[in-house]
């Protein structure tokens, strides 16, 4: 099984929009709505368009990933991140990697276009894997309550978040 990873193109955006809909379906930790969420992020200043990525396989868009701009401030400084948010997989393609490929390659995109770190609201278990650590140990903490082993931060760069602490302040858009 042959995975392709791609910036996501304009002719993709209906299938995309229903392919997060279908992969979010059945997730008990879900609103539901991730697929508006995207919809509005890609109409906000928060938008990078090569951090908006596709999985295909044989030609068949299979999963997406979204990766865009956030804050993090503090009393003093506001430093620039990014949100990974959200991840997705058709169903009957899920537990085939498909997922980890997506995160990886954007990473290195990320990487690629002088990004330092990426934040992220996500299952305790899955992201640690990624080199995903809770967000705590650097001093950078959600906007609202949530379980700090849920909320993750990754250094793209060595360093990457030396001296960087504070609440994370996401674009208007994840606020629906």
């Amino acid at each position: 099984m042959e995975i392709t990873i791609r910036k996501e193109e304009s002719k993709d955006i209906d299938i995309v929009f229903n392919l997060i809909e279908k992969a979010f379906e059945s997730e008990q930790m879900s609103d539901h709505t991730e697929h508006f969420l995207v919809e509005r992020l890609r109409k906000s200043d928060a938008f990078i368009p090569e951090l908006s990525m596709v999985a295909e396989i044989a030609g068949k868009i299979v999963g997406h990933i979204l990766i865009s701009k956030l804050k993090i401030k503090n009393e003093i400084n506001e430093f620039d991140s990014l949100a990974l948010a959200p991840v997705s997989v058709l169903p009957e393609f899920q537990g085939k990697g498909i997922g980890g490929k997506l995160i990886l390659e954007s990473h290195k995109k990320a990487k690629e276009l002088g990004h330092k770190s990426i934040v992220l609201l996500g299952h305790e278990k899955y992201y640690p894997r990624f080199g995903y650590e809770q967000s705590d140990k650097y001093g950078i903490e959600l906007p609202f309550e949530i379980p700090k082993e849920n909320c993750m931060v990754i250094e793209l760069i060595k360093n990457g978040l030396d001296g960087v602490s504070g609440t994370v302040e996401y674009p208007k858009e994840f606020n629906g």
